[in-house]
């Protein structure tokens, strides 16, 4: 039996006529949750990069334009870049939806580099730097992506496919069959699990004194989660299967981010033992 549902309304609240959607809630949520989560980490006696109260708000700027513009970017070229060629202003209005974990995550490792880079750190030191930066990123990354899933749901948008499941979800006035609602799934498993694993990696293993190991698990870990759930989750219509045998575009895409993050992860291992 499935689970009847009435539609979640898009729009959270109206400030002077100004819808306020839950999606842009979820991103703002998740940058401020993970700023206090990162200040707390590079406070601590075993941080492993200090960083003061104008660097922080520095790379807290780099990440949000490095999270929009990547996300973006991603989507368009991944995901929907025939129609974005024919409609170049579209990719402005990303109030139409349309954002890549995986093209966020490149803008995210840009980011990281263009400050390092702006604390004028050069040679193995931006690399390290960069490194250690983005094992911090690696902790504070899943809470945006849980409330950026429960945002995609509450939009009735990457729905599941077509199940008989009694975790089949049907909203009240829409198409009356149910679909796995794989955004809570990847809600629970890249957001709320992969925190928890991060957390206590970081916390009670001497992973961060390797730098680049924890974000090398943490694209591992994630990729080997969408990978999963991408079997619930109803391809882009426009893309559709990309193999007759049902690999989809974010299955791919997760394949190449699990290779990244294994050879960061055996990088950072070597650069280790060899200082040792």
């Amino acid at each position: 039996m499935a689970i009847m549902m009435n539609p979640i309304s898009p729009v959270a609240f109206s400030v002077f006529g100004v819808p306020v959607r839950w999606y842009a809630l979820a991103y703002i949520a998740g940058f401020v949750i993970g700023f206090y989560l990162l200040k707390y980490l590079v406070s601590r006696r075993d941080a492993q990069i200090k960083l003061d109260k104008k660097q922080l708000d520095d790379f807290l700027t780099a990440i949000v334009l490095g999270v929009i513009i990547g996300g973006r970017l991603g989507y368009v070229l991944f995901y929907n870049f025939s129609f974005f060629i024919a409609h170049p202003l579209e990719i402005f209005a990303v109030w139409h939806g349309g954002m890549s974990f995986h093209g966020g995550l490149l803008g995210v490792i840009v980011a990281c580099i263009l400050f390092v880079r702006a604390q004028k750190c050069n040679g193995m030191a931006l690399v390290q730097n960069t490194f250690k930066m983005l094992d911090l990123m690696a902790v504070v990354t899943p809470i945006g992506l849980g409330l950026g899933r429960i945002a995609n749901f509450i939009n009735m948008e990457v729905m599941g496919r077509v199940t008989d499941s009694p975790l089949g979800v049907i909203f009240v006035g829409g198409p009356q069959f149910p679909r796995h609602p794989s955004p809570l799934y990847e809600a629970t498993l890249e957001g709320f699990v992969l925190f928890i694993i991060m957390w206590l990696l970081y916390n009670k293993t001497k992973l961060k004194t390797y730098s680049g190991a924890l974000g090398g698990i943490l694209c591992m870990i994630y990729a080997v989660f969408r990978i999963f759930c991408e079997q619930f989750r109803q391809p882009d219509a426009q893309i559709g299967f990309i193999t007759s045998w049902g690999l989809t575009m974010g299955q791919l895409l997760s394949v190449g981010l699990f290779l990244l993050g294994a050879g960061v992860v055996c990088f950072s291992l070597r650069k280790k033992s060899e200082t040792i």
